[in-house]
């Protein structure tokens, strides 16, 4: 059975709970990552999440999320979950947006989760796996964060709310800066190993 780590206020790990029972209209506070992959061209890749997830189904999102295992490094959590979600191999994830935190809800479901947010670099194409991914979509970075923030495009609250302080960032996604692990959650910190830089 898949679990993720719980987490106190301060971001310190506290238990763990079963993936499948932690999201209900009490969700407590865990550890999870979103993760946008950009090609060489600076487009982006959306997924709309499979119709039969429980939480926030049918919704267009980022390229992946996530929940790392009780002891998992981070950075391999996401490579994980692009293997599985995606059929992605991928070079190593950057991390740009280490304190992002979130709570939201949807059909009396709760996701509330502290949440950092990578940026990976390939040309590859995803392969959805349908029991996660319903469908994808490449897009222009440009379009795509312009279109959620004047609210013409639909998509997941924490989306939303991340693309927000992406665009802070400058306007080219493949010139960002890449964040070092200050400000990560003290559970994140615990196994942290630095993604490596690109070349």
């Amino acid at each position: 059975m898949e679990q993720v780590v719980l987490l106190a206020e301060d971001g310190t790990a506290v238990g763990v709970e079963d993936k499948a029972v932690v999201h209900h209209a009490d969700t407590p506070l865990h550890l999870a990552f979103s993760s946008y992959v950009f090609d060489s061209a600076g487009n982006t890749i959306l997924t709309r999440r499979a119709l039969h997830k429980k939480t926030f189904p049918g919704l267009w999102t980022n390229t992946c999320c996530g929940h790392p295992l009780p002891g998992e490094d981070m950075a391999q959590s996401v490579l994980r979950r692009l293997r599985d979600e995606l059929g992605m191999e991928t070079p190593a994830p950057e991390l740009l947006l280490p304190a992002f935190r979130y709570r939201a809800v949807m059909d009396g479901v709760v996701e509330n989760e502290m949440c950092p947010v990578f940026r990976v670099l390939s040309d590859a194409e995803p392969v959805p796996n349908p029991d996660e991914v319903d469908s994808t979509e490449r897009v222009p970075w440009s379009e795509y964060a312009s279109s959620v923030l004047d609210g013409t495009r639909a998509v997941s609250p924490w989306s939303r709310l991340q693309v927000a302080e992406l665009v802070e960032l400058g306007p080219d996604p493949l010139a960002w800066p890449v964040a070092g692990p200050e400000g990560l959650p003290a559970a994140v910190l615990t196994n942290w190993r630095s993604a490596s830089p690109r070349a």
